[in-house]
């Protein structure tokens, strides 16, 4: 389980705290949504459940381990992967299957067992027979699944989606929310910035955060039948219809 504790969080620009009195359990094999309007902290929370930001004040421990433990940092990453919105910010190979093996590569895996798990994740996410792709020459879904990829090979039991079908075609979105749903399925907990309520609808338990708070919590029945209070905190992720 991550849990969060009373956190607060102000990055050095002499801003008001981004994050405030934030406190939040993610279990393991749940499906876990963030919404909430542009600039609430959303990204800002889940950059830290893998340390690559740390509190100002309270805490986030990852299945037992303080992320502002320097000796347990580089597990927390292993446990807790990312999937950022652009995944040219993640793409860092000459190839696809090098992108991939990176991750593995610094765990100091065997090369056997590199290419096993480089194989095993491109054919997860749709993209066997890309290994030899220059990533640049991919299309945008298509690098959203490389990205997808290579987070899966370093074996992890979180991952942080951060808006991921933003600016996809209705196919690439499509494609995405199924492995999302099916990492779901077979046990991966998953953690889900989305604007579309209709991305989210299988989820386990909405969370909504406005100006750095979760203002509310609950099953996404639950939590999106609160239409007045939702728009009042500036979120418009309604489908067309639903919002007239």
């Amino acid at each position: 389980m991550i849990r969060v504790e009373n956190l607060y969080f102000r990055y050095d620009t002499g801003e008001p705290d981004c994050l405030q009195a934030v406190s939040l359990d993610i279990e393991e094999r749940l499906h876990t949504a963030l919404i909430g309007p542009n600039g609430c902290g959303k990204t800002t929370l889940i950059k830290h459940l893998n340390a690559l930001l740390f509190p100002s004040a309270g805490s986030v421990c990852v299945d037992g381990m303080m992320t502002t433990d320097a000796a347990s940092v580089r597990e927390i990453r292993r446990r807790v992967g990312m999937v950022f919105q652009n995944p040219d910010s993640q793409i860092i190979g000459m190839t696809v299957e090098e992108d991939v093996a990176f991750g593995p590569g610094n765990l100091a895996l065997p090369s056997e067992e590199i290419g096993r798990r480089v194989a095993e994740c491109l054919a997860m996410v749709g993209m066997a027979g890309f290994e030899k792709r220059a990533p640049h020459t991919l299309s945008g879904g298509e690098k959203r699944l490389l990205s997808i990829a290579g987070v899966l090979a370093m074996n992890p039991r979180y991952i942080a989606f951060d808006e991921p079908t933003a600016y996809l075609d209705p196919v690439g979105k499509q494609r995405v929310l199924e492995i999302i749903r099916r990492l779901n399925r077979e046990g991966m907990a998953i953690i889900h910035i989305a604007h579309d309520r209709r991305d989210i609808a299988e989820a386990d338990r909405v969370v909504v955060m406005d100006r750095g708070r979760i203002v509310l919590t609950g099953e996404p029945e639950e939590v999106f039948e609160k239409t007045d209070f939702l728009q009042a905190a500036g979120y418009n992720g309604f489908p067309q219809e639903a919002a007239s």
